[in-house]
């Protein structure tokens, strides 16, 4: 298994510690609890009714191209994540050591905030020219067979996110996996990323210090 999550700890939002929770995930639940390589994570919402965004996703506009809205559906059998799917999938899947989460941005926008039990694999690593990507296939379950080939009936699920709705990154590693002959049944992609997820208060985790 790809091993490049940060060994960071929860960023829980301000307020968490409060007896009573006034912001919930849902009306009936009010944090996602999981578990990856022993660690276990807890995501919940900020309790600070008057929090506002900061910092780079509190921008609405950014040139495109490269930055140009991106559609609801990536294709056909690539199913499209919300918040809840994402939370679901971390409970199930992920926990259950069949599924990833992949965050297909820079390592540096990883290091600096992303969503609690994801992976960082830069979408540019699974372009058809990057000599790794095989050895990367391999880690997500792949496995060589005859004729260079390769067979994904046992590969990862996985779920790709990025920065936002405007933000090609996940798009881009969702097609080069598709490529590279990843069933897109075992492909997930959540389009809100990064913006959306910090939009509605959602824990982080951070393994660099910005400042």
């Amino acid at each position: 298994m790809i091993r490049t999550i940060a060994t960071a700890t929860c960023i829980l939002a301000a307020g968490t510690m409060a007896q009573a929770q006034d912001v919930r995930i849902t009306t009936f639940k009010s944090e996602s609890t999981f578990s990856l390589n022993g660690i276990t994570f807890t995501v919940t919402r900020d309790q600070n009714t008057n929090a506002v965004l900061q910092g780079e996703f509190t921008r609405t506009s950014r040139a495109c191209p490269p930055h140009c809205l991106q559609p609801i559906s990536l294709g056909s059998g690539v199913e499209t994540f919300g918040e809840l799917e994402v939370m679901s999938y971390l409970e199930t899947s992920v926990s259950d050591g069949i599924g990833l989460l992949v965050d297909a941005r820079s390592p540096q926008e990883f290091a600096i905030s992303a969503i609690p039990g994801s992976v960082n694999v830069p979408f540019i690593t699974l372009a058809a020219e990057n000599r790794f990507r095989p050895d990367i296939l391999r880690a997500l379950g792949a496995v060589d067979v005859a004729g260079g080939a390769m067979d994904f009936s046992g590969a990862m699920d996985l779920a790709v996110y990025s920065g936002g709705v405007w933000s090609n990154d996940a798009p881009m590693a969702i097609q080069n996996l598709i490529e590279a002959g990843y069933p897109a049944e075992k492909i997930h992609y959540y389009r809100g990323g990064m913006q959306a997820w910090t939009h509605v208060g959602l824990s982080t985790i951070s393994s660099a210090n910005p400042g």
